[in-house]
């Protein structure tokens, strides 16, 4: 995703452009409504971003059971 600032908003805000920036946004800064940088991560030096798998997978209501005897025995022989 894209978002556009004025240079000083850019200014005022440069730490949470930064942090959106991680995140893997794009900022176009403008002067006068006409962009003049972009502001992009290097690769490999995003942030992680917590919770981004949520609904990719669902946790088992049984979670948290205790084990199986059988299960411990593969483990305590």
């Amino acid at each position: 995703m894209t978002k556009s600032v004025g240079i000083h908003e850019a200014k005022t805000h440069f730490s949470e452009l930064v942090e959106d920036v991680m995140t893997g946004e794009e900022v176009i800064v403008t002067r006068r409504g006409l962009p003049i940088v972009r502001l992009v991560a290097i690769k490999g030096e995003s942030k992680k971003t917590f919770g981004i798998d949520i609904g990719k997978f669902e946790v088992p209501e049984n979670f948290d059971a205790p084990l199986s005897d059988e299960t411990l025995n593969l483990f305590f022989q």
